[in-house]
C-alpha cells in the first residue's frame, strides 16, 4: 500500500536523472523484481566526493550545477522511499554510470478468491 502520486513521483525522478545523465543514445535500464526497481544509466557516474551527499536537499555536484535542476529530486526519492518503510541506494555498476535501487517492501498478492 503506498501513496501513487507520491511513487510515481520518486520513479520519475530516478527516470529523470538517469535521462540526464546519458549520453545521447544510450540505454537506460529500468528492472522491477519483487519491490525492487533498479534504474542505470551508462553516464560518467557519481564522484566519490558527491556520493555522501546526493540525497541531501539541494546539493548539487560541481558537474550538475550547469544542468537544470534544484537539487530536491533525490531527496525526494529517499523521503518518498522512507515514508513508505523503503530504501533508496546507489551503486557503481561494472561498465561505468550509476544504478540506483529503491527498494520498498513487498506485500505477497492475494490468491485468487481471497479479499
Amino acid at each position: 500500500m503506498g501513496s501513487p502520486a507520491n511513487l510515481e513521483r520518486a520513479i520519475g525522478n530516478l527516470l529523470d536523472n538517469a535521462a540526464k545523465w546519458s549520453p545521447a543514445g544510450a540505454s537506460i535500464e529500468v528492472v522491477l523484481t519483487g519491490g525492487v526497481l533498479t534504474v542505470r544509466d551508462h553516464g560518467p557516474g557519481i564522484p566519490d566526493a558527491d556520493l555522501p551527499y546526493i540525497f541531501d536537499r539541494f546539493y548539487r555536484a560541481t558537474s550538475a550545477r550547469s544542468m537544470p535542476g534544484s537539487g530536491l529530486g533525490l531527496a525526494i526519492v529517499r523521503q518518498v522511499a522512507e515514508s513508505h518503510g523503503g530504501s533508496i541506494s546507489v551503486e557503481r555498476p561494472d561498465g561505468g554510470g550509476t544504478l540506483m535501487r529503491l527498494t520498498l517492501p513487498a506485500r505477497p498478492l492475494a490468491a485468487a478468491g481471497e479479499s
